[in-house]
């Protein structure tokens, strides 16, 4: 197991080129269940979650062939095999096989996900449209099993605004006899990605991107190509980062519309930015003030990058508070940043950071993916060395981090964790 060492206090400058998004390559993958053809889909980040669906695929029987970049999915030879253990309980969006497997069998076994620990996130919206569809919905021994004749169109108003809920709904709905309604939906760009490559199978489904989704169930769809939109989250990560460390930072081959909520958040520090088509610059402007963000469902700010933006705030003047609506388990940053000197406290649904601080590296713990970001932002802003373990959580969702902020100027590696280090993870 590998540990990251990163030598803080070295300036960024450069181009960073982003990744296909990762929310959307874990239900893209999924989807391509439902057709009867090969899809392939290009603008893949190389991360460990595509590794594990493209062996999922080849469980169930598909004909899978993973590029650099891309990946050919042939389902003509899938069955609907049970899927209880092994790498489906690694990976959160694991669930996305649910609602591809029923919509294409009408039936399924999944065992319940895995991924990050970010507090209780229940499935049962999915489970709620599923049931609506005309599904029977089962946990058995810590599998969920789907059953159903026949799917039929329903109405469904989510309870909660769930992407994952949305999306899942549509894998089903589209091979269901009649029209789905999905009210409430989540609006995330990666919603309207997921529909797109639907459209193009043939699906009929209209408002992706809306509160309301109309999908008019067909009997088969077709195979086809498709591009990934660029990974908003990333994108997000590394303006962070060229505003903690950056001279003069592009990031390019992004959607600036997707990053709206974080540009605006960044001006109020006092970043500099300027926008262009597909990418954004990003001076170093000097002193930075504390500001207040609320994490909502998009177009709000996004849960996944108050993490690192709480490192950035470690080095802005005065108190800022960020406070998570989403996620209430999402904090565990904290400590570590504590470790490293960070003037920070957890109230309730709320961080409070009193700034500016220098930080020190030391040796800390990545808990979740984006607590894994948080902790990079935090190494590179650091006096001396910072170790971080817990590297499997990062690699979920960040694809050649290192090549990236090596490409920017960033002293970052990899080292083999020690026999201690490694019994002190398990204890």
């Amino acid at each position: 197991m590998d540990k990251l060492m990163i030598e803080g206090g070295h300036p960024l400058e450069g181009t960073v080129q982003i990744s296909g998004a990762k929310n959307s390559a874990v239900a893209l993958i999924p989807a391509a269940i439902l057709a009867d053809s090969i899809v392939t889909i290009d603008n893949l980040p190389e991360i460990s979650d595509v590794q594990l669906l493209a062996e999922l695929l080849k469980e169930i029987g598909g004909e899978v062939e993973l590029g650099t970049h891309e990946i050919t999915v042939n389902p003509a030879t899938m069955i609907s095999m049970p899927l209880p253990n092994g790498r489906v309980k690694k990976l959160r969006a694991s669930y996305y096989l649910m609602g591809a497997m029923l919509g294409k069998f009408k039936k399924a076994v999944i065992g319940l996900p895995g991924g990050c620990n970010l507090g209780p996130r229940p499935i049962d919206q999915h489970i709620k449209g599923f049931e609506a569809l005309g599904a029977q919905v089962t946990n058995e021994q810590g599998a969920i099993y789907l059953r159903a004749e026949e799917l039929r169109g329903a109405r469904i108003y989510l309870d909660v605004v769930s992407v994952g809920a949305t999306i899942n709904i549509m894998l089903a709905a589209v091979r269901a006899k009649g029209q789905t309604i999905i009210e409430n939906a989540a609006k995330e760009p990666e919603i309207i990605d997921v529909a797109t490559l639907l459209t193009s199978m043939g699906a009929k489904i209209k408002g992706a991107g809306t509160n309301v989704i109309r999908i008019d169930g067909v009997d088969s769809l077709k195979g086809c190509r498709h591009s990934i939109i660029p990974d908003r989250i990333e994108a997000g990560t590394y303006m962070i980062l060229a505003a903690a460390m950056g001279q003069k930072v592009i990031i390019d081959n992004i959607i600036p519309y997707h990053v709206e909520s974080l540009i605006a958040k960044m001006r109020e520090m006092g970043v500099t930015i300027e926008v262009e088509d597909d990418r954004l610059l990003i001076h170093n402007s000097g002193e930075k003030k504390g500001i207040d963000v609320k994490t909502l469902v998009y177009p709000g700010f996004p849960t996944d990058l108050q993490q690192p933006l709480t490192s950035l705030l470690t080095q802005a003047e005065g108190t800022s508070i960020v406070t998570d609506t989403i996620y209430n388990a999402r904090f565990k940053h904290i400590d570590e940043l504590r470790r490293m000197g960070a003037n920070v406290k957890v109230e309730g649904r709320s961080a409070i950071i009193n700034g500016s601080t220098k930080l020190q590296g030391a040796k800390v713990r990545a808990s979740d993916l984006r607590a894994g970001a948080a902790l990079v932002v935090a190494g590179l802003l650091a006096d001396g060395i910072t170790e971080i373990s817990g590297l499997e959580h990062i690699d979920r969702g960040y694809a050649n981090l290192e090549e990236k902020l090596i490409g920017l100027g960033a002293k970052i590696w990899r080292e083999k964790m020690t026999e201690e280090e490694l019994d002190q993870v398990k204890n």
